[in-house]
């Protein structure tokens, strides 16, 4: 496949903007251009102020993307399948979507499906760390149909991959997979970390876990999973879901993974207003207050909820 010269993003959340930014330094002449949903509801002008602010040009609906070379899927996880539908009676030979969207193997699957019935290619690609700071570079696993036609292009922007496959959904399958561990890890440290604080035995729980668990390099794993809970939990909590349905695919118990998305979709709700104040101490007891207050106790020990500090 050819160098693109147009990658039009459809969703224009973090990770699109991350890449957007990282593909512009690697070649400046890559033009872009974008839609996302929010554009037709109340942030559509913080939407559009931020697609400006990047140098993307502004699309309307979704089949305004299909002259694009490249078009990335960088939408919620639930929403993957249903956003790709308005664009694809426009697709044709010659485009690739690739999707980098968190989902299960039978949704990517379904997706690639649709897109290659038009002609165009689909690129199953799995986002394996934080998009920030390394945007597109980040390290990324690919699967799906011509991915040695893709690796010129690929290796020319910089992209840092591997390949998982031939076939959608190998490579989103090993994320599914690794996010059980991953957002779970986050997840039991959360609720571990709660409870202690709830009971008024952190400082000793810490202090354990510290030397049973010389290599997580406690207390700062601690705060740092608090902190992307908080900041990131909604967008874990579907995430997890989707993790939930891989393993429920596979003949296997998703409920672990739903019980992690529960905990995800909780900080999320708590929100990053929890993480202010200097200290892990402080994280955490604003942390169980907002859990707390967002699902109070019906009773007597309701009333135990930590005093603000």
């Amino acid at each position: 496949m050819a160098q693109p010269a147009h990658i039009a993003f459809l969703g224009f959340g973090e990770a699109a903007r991350a890449f957007c930014w990282t593909l512009g330094k690697a070649d400046p002449a890559l033009k872009f251009s974008a839609y996302d949903i929010k554009l037709g509801g109340p942030e559509a002008s913080a939407m559009s102020g931020a697609m400006a602010r990047a140098g993307v040009t502004v699309v309307n609906a979704a089949e305004g993307l299909a002259d694009a070379d490249w078009i990335v899927s960088a939408v919620t996880a639930d929403q993957s399948l249903e956003a790709i539908g308005p664009l694809v009676p426009a697709l044709g030979p010659g485009t690739l979507v690739i999707d980098i969207n968190s989902v299960s193997p039978g949704r990517k699957r379904q997706t690639a499906e649709l897109i290659c019935a038009t002609g165009a290619a689909y690129l199953d690609m799995a986002v394996m760390s934080p998009v920030h700071p390394k945007g597109h570079a980040s390290p990324v696993l690919l699967a799906g149909q011509g991915i040695d036609g893709l690796r010129a292009p690929l290796d020319r922007l910089g992209f840092a991959y591997d390949v998982a496959g031939d076939e959608p959904g190998a490579a989103t399958a090993i994320k599914m997979v690794r996010s059980l561990f991953v957002k779970g890890l986050e997840a039991i440290t959360v609720e571990t970390l709660l409870a202690a604080e709830a009971s008024g035995c952190r400082d000793v729980i810490l202090s354990s876990l510290a030397a049973s668990y010389p290599g997580l390099e406690w207390p700062a794993l601690a705060g740092y999973n608090f902190e992307r809970t908080l900041r990131h939990g909604a967008r874990r909590a579907v995430e997890m879901e989707e993790s939930a349905a891989t393993l429920d695919a596979l003949g296997l118990n998703g409920g672990l993974a739903r019980e992690i998305a529960a905990v995800q979709r909780a900080q999320g709700a708590a929100g990053a207003a929890s993480l202010c104040g200097e200290t892990l101490h402080d994280i955490v007891a604003n942390n169980l207050r907002a859990r707390m207050k967002a699902c109070p106790r019906q009773d007597d020990d309701a009333e135990k909820v930590p005093p603000e500090t």
